[in-house]
């Protein structure tokens, strides 16, 4: 740790594992002259290895403390340090084919994916370490428990793997629960054709908001029963059997209708 106290508002919990290190960075394989940007890179266990590898990197870092350490570290001409909020902080600044490498802290994961996803069009690869609950959430099918908003919202832009998990006790101090390292990738070309973006965010949002009910229900506010057998969905049944596509020409059919 280095002296440093670890900071609970900030979700601090450092990578300390060498094995997992190598791991991640064999995962990521950066080459001299990708465009890299590390989110909360802390002590530093990743960015060491991230700098030799790519000779210079980018990275957005909260704590001040852990920022000035950084500096001291790594001069200038190898690691860009931004002190920011990464749930706020205009990734677009940094330029295209941007490789985001980070251990999100499990506070801010979700928000933090949405606003990546902002950007996506700027990315080439994320790879991140997350509670692996959130993992699951993220690469889950339809019609399982783990399948929700956060799913379908990523899936529509990049595809997701789990690589491995992560023990508690690699980390310094040790969460209470296991991680994973996941990558997205986005989808490009394959994306689906999604003609109303926030409309798709809003359909997504209502159908997952309370499980239990069906989306003649879930989504009463938003598309009729009528508008639901245009699109081909089921009204009695529930979001978590839809799938990206489902949701997407569902979307589409609301509105041509608006």
């Amino acid at each position: 740790m280095h002296g440093h106290q670890p900071r609970k508002r900030f979700g601090q919990n450092f990578l300390a594992d060498p094995h997992y290190v190598t791991r991640i960075i064999a995962a990521v394989d950066p080459q001299p002259g990708d465009n890299i940007v590390e989110i909360g890179p802390g002590l530093g266990a990743l960015t060491g290895q991230l700098v030799e590898r790519a000779q210079r990197i980018t990275a957005v870092e909260i704590d001040r403390d852990l920022a000035a350490r950084l500096r001291v570290r790594f001069g200038a001409d190898r690691l860009a340090l931004h002190e920011a909020d990464a749930l706020s902080f205009d990734f677009a600044t940094l330029g295209a084919n941007l490789r985001v490498v980070g251990n999100l802290p499990y506070n801010i994961s979700s928000p933090l994916l949405f606003h990546l996803a902002e950007d996506e069009i700027r990315l080439r690869d994320v790879h991140v370490m997350l509670q692996r609950e959130v993992v699951a959430r993220m690469t889950a099918q339809p019609a399982t428990p783990e399948y929700g908003r956060l799913t379908v919202m990523l899936q529509s832009r990049f595809a997701v793997t789990r690589l491995f998990t992560v023990p508690a006790g690699a980390f310094q101090p040790a969460p209470n629960v296991e991680s994973a390292v996941a990558r997205l990738v986005p989808l490009g070309e394959h994306r689906p054709l999604i003609a109303d973006e926030r409309l798709f965010a809003r359909v997504v949002a209502a159908a997952f908001g309370q499980r239990r009910k069906t989306l003649r229900n879930a989504l009463a506010a938003i598309a009729s029963e009528s508008q639901l057998r245009d699109a081909d969905i089921d009204p009695s049944a529930r979001g978590e059997t839809l799938s990206v596509k489902d949701f997407s020409r569902l979307t589409d059919q609301l509105a041509k209708q608006e």
